[in-house]
């Protein structure tokens, strides 16, 4: 006997006004607009969830997101998760201007599959918005309905149902846990509460995550699905996770939950992007999972971009991200992420090559790893030189955004034999990084201390443009090699003993 049907989002998309509240609530039979300034204005302001029963017993989670170009960017928020789409199109208007940008931002997403509802098909002809919705959409279906026609509903359930026995499920990825938390409160007798789509993995009760980019351990202390206290959650659906202790740290919209040292923050993205009307050195904004950031652009040529954020991301490889326009605010598209740990650099011919590789499946994000063969004789196998030469490589690109194990992807022997030929350094921990940028750090470090008589950890991250974590490996590392001592507010170089020892180490 087949199991349960892995679970699935719906997200709805479609202009103010066009009647998806509405429809969400008499599919589902719960109103997703909980605020009073919502009841009051009759205007959706932030996300709305409820259960959705597909007509073959299925479960899905469904989002409801506002419709206002005013709040765009919390739709954005929104449709990162999901994995169907329920376009909303009045007939009485037609296509509108938060239709054709919420259909851009699908697209950005990668989001294809769906449905068309043509709402408010009692009140007036709704062959035209058909029309235009099979133009904009091809191949989506589409179903003329009202919120009064209960026939008209469940034919749009089964519509939802067909594409979503079509729609592969996040469940079936082996990839880590991670939860881009779009809601933080409080409850009485239970401490903080955040929510989210899981985007991959599963969380259960009782296991210890990481919270992002605080870098601060957690423990689950209870797991719900759409107000259900579960054991544990699954990717692609909707979760509440009660945390039983964040040592005191804000958490905030646009924060993750993830298993700890899986996933780290960047600040330099390299894309593949469809955009319009962008320009090199232009600054936008970018949206990824419930985070948004100002960012600049720097062309590399055939649709290949880097993203240099102003503050950090918590993206992967792979990842989709949508570029907007800062002023006057619009969507450009968006894209995939090549590598989420890039290096800054131009439009060099050697980089761009590799990066067109990646784009067209030619050339894996991580090469070191390892098919399965057979058992060998020796305890250790030898690395492969493409594989020290990649992993030096990505290293050398990193620069200063220090990389994980689980980011390099790299076998512990191949770790090995770059530490062994001082073409690694591993900085704290599980980090490593290139010895050039070790000694490119540790000579501004010094200079910082120099010019300023001690140095503080929020200095090193702030002249470093690195993460709260890597300023902290940074600063162990030269701890431990007595190159600073650390006092209890701040640091200054060791000894001129010491540094004398660390520059003929260098």
């Amino acid at each position: 006997m087949s199991g349960p049907a892995p679970p699935l989002t719906v997200g709805t998309a479609g202009h103010v006004d066009h009647g998806k509240t509405a429809l969400v609530a008499a599919l589902t039979g719960v109103d997703t607009d909980r605020l009073p300034e919502e009841k009051a204005r009759g205007l959706t302001i932030v996300l709305g969830y409820a259960p959705l029963l597909l007509p073959d017993g299925r479960q899905a989670s469904l989002v409801d997101v506002p419709g206002h170009e005013r709040f765009v960017r919390t739709m954005v928020a929104g449709a990162t998760g999901i994995d169907l789409f329920l376009l909303v199109v009045a007939a009485d208007d037609g296509l509108m201007p938060q239709t054709l940008e919420h259909v851009a931002v699908l697209r950005a997403l990668g989001i294809e599959r769906g449905v068309v509802a043509i709402t408010k098909s009692d009140l007036a002809d709704p062959a035209r918005a058909e029309r235009e919705a099979r133009a904009l959409l091809p191949g989506v279906p589409a179903v003329r309905c009202s919120v009064r026609d209960r026939q008209a509903l469940k034919e749009l359930a089964c519509a939802l149902g067909e594409v979503a026995q079509e729609t592969p499920s996040r469940a079936a990825s082996s990839a880590p846990a991670r939860l881009h938390i779009d809601r933080v409160f409080t409850v009485a007798g239970r401490g903080t509460v955040v929510t989210g789509t899981l985007w991959s993995g599963a969380i259960g009760v009782g296991e210890a995550l990481e919270l992002l980019p605080a870098c601060v351990r957690v423990r689950v202390r209870g797991v719900e699905v759409h107000d259900r206290p579960v054991e544990r959650a699954a990717a692609g659906q909707r979760v509440a996770v009660n945390l039983r202790s964040q040592g005191g740290t804000a958490i905030r919209r646009g924060d993750v939950l993830a298993n700890p040292g899986t996933y780290g923050e960047t600040h330099v993205l390299d894309c593949a992007l469809s955009l319009r009307d962008a320009r090199h050195g232009q600054r936008v904004q970018v949206h990824h999972g419930t985070r948004a950031v100002a960012a600049r652009l720097v062309e590399l040529g055939d649709g290949l971009f880097q993203l240099r954020a102003e503050a950090p991301l918590l993206a992967a490889d792979g990842d989709r991200v949508v570029v907007r326009r800062v002023a006057p605010a619009d969507t450009l598209g968006g894209g995939t992420v090549l590598d989420a740990h890039a290096r800054r650099h131009g439009r060099r011919e050697e980089i761009v090559e590799r990066l067109a590789r990646l784009r067209a499946g030619e050339l894996a994000p991580h090469p070191d790893v390892e098919p399965l063969a057979a058992p060998q004789p020796r305890a250790v196998a030898t690395p492969r030189l493409a594989a020290l030469e990649e992993v030096e490589s990505r290293l050398r690109e990193a620069g200063t955004a220090l990389l994980s194990e689980a980011q390099l992807a790299a076998t512990s022997a191949t770790l090995a034999a770059l530490r062994e030929e001082s073409r690694a350094v591993r900085v704290s921990g599980r980090l490593y990084a290139h010895p050039a940028t070790v000694a490119d750090v540790r000579a501004r470090v010094l200079s910082m201390i120099e010019r300023d008589g001690c140095t503080r950890l929020a200095d090193v991250r702030d002249e470093l443009a690195i993460s709260r974590k890597s300023a902290q490996a940074v600063l162990e590392h030269l701890d431990a090699a007595r190159v600073t001592t650390r006092l209890p507010d701040d640091r200054r170089v060791a000894g001129p003993r010491a540094h004398a020892r660390q520059e003929r180490l260098a």
